[in-house]
C-alpha cells in the first residue's frame, strides 16, 4: 500500500488543481456573460484568419521586435516544454518513470527532450531580459502610475515563476542519472549534471525527485494562478481575436433605440403616443450608451480580462503622450477590475447583484479621461491581441451625453449650431456658400 502513496497524493493534487481552475473558469466566463449579447459569427473564414496571425502566429508582437522576438521564444517554449506534462502526468499516476522513452524509442523521445531543453534555456534567458528591461531599464510603459501596486508586483511574479520551471526541469533532467547515461537528449542537462558531482546515487534521486515534484505542483499553481494574473490572456488571446470587430477602423454601430426613434419621426403615420398592444410588452427603456459594465457587450468584458497589459496602447495614445489623464491600458484595468467586483457581489448574494452604489463610470473612470479620447484608433491598431478600448470609451461617452446630457461646452455648442443650422459653425444656413464669391 505504501508504494500507493505518490500515485494517490499525485492524484489528489491534479484533481485538486484542475478542479479549481475549472471553478475559475466557470466563474470568468459567468461574468463575461454579464455584457450584453452581441453577434459575432459572421465572417467566418476572416475570423479564423486573424486568430491564427494574431494569437498564434502573433504577427503584431514583432513591430517591436526586440520584445516580440523574445515574447516568441516563452509562448513557443512555455507551450512546447509542457507537452512533457503528459508524460508527468502518467508517470504520477501509475508510478513509471519517463513512459515515453521505450515507447517511442531513444530516437525520437532524445529528440523531443534535446529541443525542450533548449527552448527551456532560451525560455530563462528570454524572461531574465524581461525582468531587467522591466525593472532595471525601466522601459517607460510599465511605469505608467496604474501599473504600480499588484500590477507591478503581478509582472514579475509571472517571471519568477517561469524562471524556477525551467530551472526544476532542467535540474530534474540533469540529476536523473540513467536520463544522463544514456546520453539521450541531455543537450543542455549535461552541463548542469557535473555540478552535481559528489553527490551520493541516493542524493542525486532525491534532488530529481524533489524537482519533478516541484515542477508538476508550480505548473498547477501557475495554471490557477492565471486567473487571477495579466496572463490570463494565454487563454484568451485565441477567442479574443476570434471575436474582434471586423468593421474598419472608426466605423461605429448604431444604437437601434435611436434608430428606432428617428424612423418613428420620418414616418408620418407613426403615432409617437400609440399604447403597445394586447400580450405586447413594451419593456424598459434601453439605457443609451454605458454606465456600468453590464451595459456594455460580452467582447468588450473579454476584451477586459485578456488585457496583457503590455501598454503598447497607452504609449501609442496621443492624449496620454501629451499629458492628458487618459490610458487606454487603465480603462481595460479598471473595467476589469468593476467586473470582477460585481462578480464577486453576485457570489456574496447568492447568484444576484446586490446594488453597491457603485458603477463604471465615476467610480473607476472619469469624464476627464474620456473625453481626453481622440477617437484616433492608435490603441486598437497597436494591440497584439485585437482589444479595442475605444469601443467602450465611445460607449461611456454616448451615455454622458445622451443620459446625462454631460457633454464638454465645446461639444455642446457644435451640436446645437447642427441642430439650428445644419452645420457645426456658428452662422446661418443661409451664408453656408458665401464662401465660393470670396476671391
Amino acid at each position: 500500500m505504501e508504494n500507493y502513496l505518490p500515485n494517490l497524493f499525485f492524484a489528489i493534487i491534479l484533481i485538486a488543481g484542475i478542479g479549481y481552475f475549472v471553478m475559475n473558469v466557470r466563474k470568468l466566463i459567468r461574468n463575461i456573460k454579464l455584457g450584453k449579447d452581441v453577434d459575432r459569427t459572421d465572417r467566418k473564414p476572416e475570423r479564423w484568419k486573424n486568430m491564427a496571425k494574431i494569437a498564434l502566429g502573433q504577427y503584431k508582437m514583432v513591430r517591436r521586435p526586440v520584445s516580440g522576438i523574445l515574447h516568441i521564444v516563452v509562448y513557443v517554449g512555455f507551450i512546447l516544454i509542457n507537452i512533457e506534462m503528459l508524460e508527468i502526468v502518467i508517470d504520477g499516476l501509475f508510478g513509471t518513470h519517463r513512459v515515453f522513452q521505450p515507447i517511442i524509442g531513444n530516437a525520437l523521445y532524445g529528440f523531443l527532450i534535446g529541443n525542450f531543453e533548449v527552448l527551456a534555456l532560451l525560455v530563462f534567458v528570454a524572461v531574465t531580459i524581461f525582468w531587467f528591461r522591466r525593472n532595471i531599464e525601466k522601459v517607460k510603459r510599465f511605469w505608467n502610475k496604474e501599473m504600480e501596486g499588484w500590477p507591478k508586483n503581478d509582472g514579475n511574479i509571472i517571471l519568477y515563476f517561469e524562471m524556477v520551471l525551467m530551472t526544476l526541469f532542467l535540474v530534474m533532467n540533469a540529476t536523473d542519472i540513467p536520463f544522463q547515461e544514456a546520453g539521450v537528449g541531455n543537450v543542455v542537462s549535461q552541463f548542469i549534471a557535473p555540478w552535481f558531482d559528489g553527490y551520493s546515487p541516493e542524493a542525486l534521486h532525491t534532488i530529481e525527485k524533489t524537482a519533478w515534484w516541484l515542477h508538476i505542483v508550480g505548473i498547477l499553481i501557475f495554471l490557477n494562478y492565471l486567473y487571477y494574473s495579466k496572463h490570463l490572456h494565454i487563454l484568451l488571446a485565441f477567442p479574443n481575436t476570434f471575436f474582434a470587430s471586423l468593421k474598419p477602423k472608426g466605423q461605429f454601430n448604431n444604437l437601434e433605440a435611436v434608430t428606432k426613434e428617428v424612423k418613428m419621426m420620418m414616418d408620418p403615420d407613426a403615432d409617437p403616443y400609440a399604447m403597445p398592444e394586447e400580450g405586447e410588452d413594451e419593456g424598459e427603456p434601453e439605457k443609451f450608451g454605458a454606465s456600468d459594465v453590464t451595459d456594455l457587450n460580452w467582447v468588450q468584458l473579454m476584451n477586459a480580462y485578456t488585457c496583457t497589459e503590455c501598454g503598447r496602447c497607452t504609449s501609442s495614445c496621443p492624449a496620454n503622450l501629451t499629458g492628458k489623464e487618459l490610458s487606454p491600458r487603465a480603462i481595460m484595468m479598471k473595467t476589469r477590475d468593476r467586473l470582477e467586483e460585481v462578480g464577486k457581489n453576485i457570489d456574496a448574494n447568492g447568484g444576484e447583484f446586490k446594488d453597491d452604489g457603485k458603477q463604471l463610470l465615476n467610480d473607476y473612470i472619469t469624464p476627464e479621461e474620456l473625453w481626453a479620447c481622440t477617437s484616433c484608433n492608435a490603441c486598437v491598431q497597436e494591440c497584439p491581441i485585437g482589444i479595442d478600448p475605444l469601443s467602450i470609451i465611445m460607449d461611456m461617452r454616448r451615455y454622458l451625453v445622451m443620459e446625462e446630457s454631460a457633454a464638454p461646452q465645446e461639444l455642446n455648442m457644435m451640436m446645437t449650431n447642427i441642430e439650428n443650422n445644419g452645420a457645426p459653425w456658428q452662422y446661418s444656413q443661409m451664408d453656408r456658400l458665401n464662401w465660393k464669391d470670396e476671391e
